[in-house]
């Protein structure tokens, strides 16, 4: 059941992330949602195949899963030149970080919760990249003076 909910999560998220990437005014912003979008489209690819009793062979996984990171880190850190964000832009920002962290408190519990040390592992490998997914987004609205840490 735990894994039902994440296949559902991470069908969210890809709709979330393709519907934002076409709302957002900053391009780089844009760039960053659809390549988020492609990693949370393979990880939703992963839970699919636990779902159907196959673990996903890690290393692979990671391979084509580096591809999208480093599309959206480089739209991160490109986004790390101070500048404004549109309040439409912010407010996208806001509700992808909150979800980010929704889902990687979800993917705690379902790792927890697993019994298969492998699948454990790629559920933990998911949620490390979902942490990455919040960092970019954090980085993006720091650099835009939108998220100040005390």
């Amino acid at each position: 059941m735990l894994l039902q909910d994440q296949k559902k999560h991470e069908e969210l998220c890809v709709q979330k992330y393709q519907n934002y990437a076409q709302q957002a005014q900053d391009p780089q912003l844009k760039q960053m949602f659809n390549a988020l979008a492609q990693t949370e489209q393979q990880h939703l690819n992963t839970v699919n195949q636990l779902l159907s009793g196959q673990v996903p062979n890690l290393q692979q996984s990671q391979q084509n899963q580096s591809q999208g990171q480093s599309q959206y880190t480089q739209a991160a850190a490109q986004n790390k030149n101070p500048g404004t964000a549109s309040q439409n832009d912010i407010g996208l920002c806001n509700d992808m970080l909150v979800t980010e962290k929704y889902i990687s408190g979800t993917y705690d519990n379902t790792i927890f919760e697993c019994t298969n040390a492998n699948v454990r592992q790629v559920l933990n490998h998911i949620q490390k990249e979902e942490q990455q997914h919040g960092e970019a987004i954090f980085n993006y609205l720091q650099s835009r003076g939108m998220y100040n840490v005390q």
